[in-house]
């Protein structure tokens, strides 16, 4: 079973990057990522060690189940971590769910 637990920013961040790793690997959901966000080759090598870039990226993929769902499963992390990890990177405190 796997475990949510909190997390620091140091580990958000790590785990974000994580999650980067996993997209850029994603070959359909790479596309809409970078269609979506205008990002493009560059922003990915040059913005990757960024909190709000990664925090911006996490937002993406929350805008639908399946890939939180695929991230976490390769992460080996528990579905609502994601959200502990979201709140603990820049802007996270202010995220209103309307």
């Amino acid at each position: 079973m796997k475990r949510s637990v909190n997390v620091t920013s140091d580990q958000a961040e790590r785990i974000a990057l994580n999650m980067l790793v996993w997209l850029v690997s994603n070959d359909e959901l790479l596309p809409v990522f970078m269609g979506a966000t205008g990002a493009g080759q560059d922003d990915l090598r040059e913005r990757a060690g960024d909190p709000e870039f990664l925090a911006a990226m996490l937002d993406f993929l929350m805008m639908d189940d399946r890939w939180i769902i695929q991230a976490c499963d390769a992460q080996g992390l528990a579905y609502d971590q994601i959200l502990r990890i979201r709140k603990a990177m820049p802007g996270g405190a202010e995220m209103h769910w309307t």
